[in-house]
């Protein structure tokens, strides 16, 4: 017999348990995300010295996170094509090629961010 869907609170555990299925699965098997994880670690500590105020170390910190956050979202979408199949597709390839060209405009945003708040007077 099939179980009522989990509503209220305790969706949270299972929803957790997904989550940090979906990170292990991102950081075993896309070296991308593993080279964001290592730039967050590192400069996570330089966000929050060199930030003169919360609002400056939230972003320097958070600018960092959302390249994390856009590099799943594009791991997830490859994962999706490349379940449909093999065969060269334009469509499929479109769909990488703009997922990727998400995660570089998310660096851009990163960098200049970083930029602004460290170097701009």
């Amino acid at each position: 017999m099939k179980q009522p869907p989990r509503m209220g609170i305790r969706r949270l555990a299972p929803a957790l348990r997904y989550s940090l299925r979906g990170l292990r699965s991102a950081f075993r098997n896309e070296e991308a995300f593993r080279m964001e994880v290592l730039a967050l670690l590192l400069l996570a500590p330089l966000g929050l010295i060199l930030g003169s105020s919360g609002t400056e170390r939230a972003l320097l910190v958070g600018m960092l996170v959302l390249v994390l956050i856009v590099e799943l979202l594009n791991s997830a979408i490859e994962a999706v094509v490349d379940r449909i199949g093999p065969d060269f597709h334009a469509l499929s390839q479109r769909a990488k090629d703009i997922s990727s060209a998400a995660v570089f405009c998310t660096m851009l945003l990163a960098l200049l961010t970083w930029g602004l708040i460290l170097f701009w007077p």
